[in-house]
């Protein structure tokens, strides 16, 4: 549930399972980028391999059963000389013409260069790092979550591109939204123009999103670690359905569900399960310091939202994970050799109450069994340094994880700590309150921001955990203009936060190139070397 619902129905809505789109015909795409019109992207990093992402839009269209080849290479230098793999990739009309290849047979922690070639003509070169594959010094990530295209911009991706002091971007969800756009921006709407319910529906809007320079760029630069939430399908979505799903004006729910699912895989750099090509839970191990739990608390056994005062919302039966997705969870937990365990998932897991009162059901609070079961689960079996990194709602939070002997005086009888990273661009509470209001009702939240948007810096390395919040004032504007808000961090074997006194800070990514932005181009400049005439 998001703090503001705009929920729009249309009596006209024309369904379809397949389809091509005029990709050609549309403004926003530059010439000089042709046919990679949408960039390069990477993600899923493992110590030997990534995944490299690309779209060729080719004008005219081929014809539907023509398979398209598209060469890649990858090398240590941004020159593009040493070549450390290269091949060819096919695509065709059921791929929606996306590109996705595993490289493998890389180095651990090591930045390399990428591009892709059609008929002699060459994509930007993209920047990527492999993880580490023994205890790394320290890790260093950005999070990011819920960027509505029609809210605002994209300023966050921007300044995190600027940074050029992390190993890599996680996104918690809500990458783009299906709603028909109410731009708060002008120039700011979206294609299609209704309601995406459609797999055209869905990869148009991928599309779009991708066209979007600030967007662009941060994948030219970084690799990204993704989970969806529920707008990648459509708002509150569950297991069954979802509150903005209507199934006589929007057809069958499983098929809209199956529709999203494909797009997202098609147009994200994302690693295929090779037991369930749709299954998006996974582990990314950088070594002995750290793990990433990426868990679907949205589309995978999740039960159906009830009322906050419903007689049903503590049945021991509801899930938010599903029991596989539970069971593989705590598993992977269990036999986990790194320092840190870090889950990365969609919504709330601390309480948020007002006299007693859940304020959202569609965040743990609405599952408390699944909570208390998570709880004694980790308890029981001695798991340490848990860090839960939540998106979802728009605001900034963070949280010690209160168990049942919890001390807010001291932070013993916390479980772990919870970091909420505030959207984007998505509208959060159109006033702030102050945090000792919030505390004073929930005294495990350590501090809250509900009006800015933004993103997290998470550092990490052998001694403690730190969050540092970065927000804007405005999204309204395109600006690079951040200011660190605040800290906290958790040490090794404790289970709380602490406030910290200055954020964290790297000189630069190490790599052999660093690259730098240059805001007159619309695509990065790697050390001078021109890359938007790819022709």
């Amino acid at each position: 549930m998001k703090i503001l619902i705009i929920p729009f129905v249309f009596l006209f809505i024309t369904l379809s399972i397949s389809g091509q789109n005029n990709f050609h015909l549309r403004s926003e795409m530059e010439d000089g980028m042709a046919p990679f019109y949408h960039g390069v992207a990477s993600g899923d990093p493992l110590s030997d391999a990534v995944i490299l992402w690309t779209r060729i839009t080719l004008d005219p269209l081929p014809d539907p059963d023509e398979i398209v080849p598209v060469e890649w290479k990858i090398a240590t230098d941004i020159e593009m000389t040493n070549i450390v793999n290269s091949g060819i990739a096919y695509t065709f009309s059921e791929r929606d013409y996306t590109v996705k290849v595993d490289v493998d047979g890389l180095d651990p922690y090591t930045c390399y260069y990428y591009s892709f070639e059609h008929d002699g003509i060459s994509s930007i070169i993209g920047r990527t790092k492999t993880a580490a594959n023994s205890t790394a010094d320290s890790l260093r990530f950005a999070i990011v979550s819920c960027s509505d295209y029609a809210a605002g911009y994209f300023n966050s991706y921007a300044s995190i591109v600027e940074r050029d002091d992390i190993d890599a971007v996680i996104h918690l969800g809500d990458y783009l939204y299906e709603y028909v756009a109410v731009a708060g921006v002008d120039g700011r709407t979206v294609e299609p123009e209704n309601e995406i319910v459609s797999l055209s529906d869905y990869r148009t809007r991928h599309s779009h999103y991708k066209l979007d320079k600030d967007l662009r760029n941060m994948h030219q630069q970084y690799p990204m670690i993704s989970i969806w939430d529920d707008h990648e399908s459509a708002n509150d979505a569950w297991m069954g359905g979802a509150q903005n799903h209507n199934p006589v004006l929007e057809g069958d729910w499983h098929t809209r569900k199956a529709s999203s699912k494909q797009a997202y895989f098609e147009w994200m750099p994302i690693r295929l399960n090779s037991e369930d090509s749709l299954r998006i839970y996974r582990t990314i191990e950088y070594g002995d310091l750290l793990t990433l739990y990426m868990c679907d608390t949205r589309l995978e056994g999740r039960d159906e939202q009830v009322g906050a005062t419903s007689s049903e919302i503590d049945d021991p039966d509801r899930r938010l994970l599903g029991a596989d997705q539970y069971d593989w969870l705590l598993n992977e937990l269990q036999n986990s050799n790194s320092q840190w365990n870090i889950l990365g998932q969609q919504v709330m897991m601390a309480p948020l109450e007002v006299f007693g009162l859940v304020l959202n059901p569609d965040q743990w609070d609405g599952y408390p069994a699944e909570r208390e079961r998570f709880y004694e689960d980790i308890l029981s079996n001695d798991i340490e340094n848990l860090v839960v990194l939540t998106g979802d709602i728009h605001t900034s939070w963070a949280n010690n994880l209160p168990g049942e002997n919890y001390n807010s005086s001291t932070g013993e009888g916390s479980l772990g700590v919870e970091y909420v990273i505030t959207s984007v661009t998505s509208l959060g509470f159109p006033f702030n309150l102050p945090s000792v209001v919030i505390t004073g009702a929930n005294p495990h939240v350590q501090w809250a921001n509900l009006t800015e948007r933004g993103y997290l810096i998470l550092d990490v390395n052998q001694n403690r955990v730190q969050g540092d919040w970065y927000l804007c004032e405005t999204v309204f504007n395109s600006n690079t203009d951040f200011e660190r808000a605040t800290s906290y961090y958790v040490n090794t074997g404790e289970t709380y936060l602490q406030e910290a006194t200055e954020g964290t800070t790297r000189d630069f990514i190490d790599c052999s190139q660093a690259p730098f932005f240059d805001p007159n181009l619309s695509v990065m400049d790697f050390n001078s070397n021109p890359i938007v005439d790819c022709q």
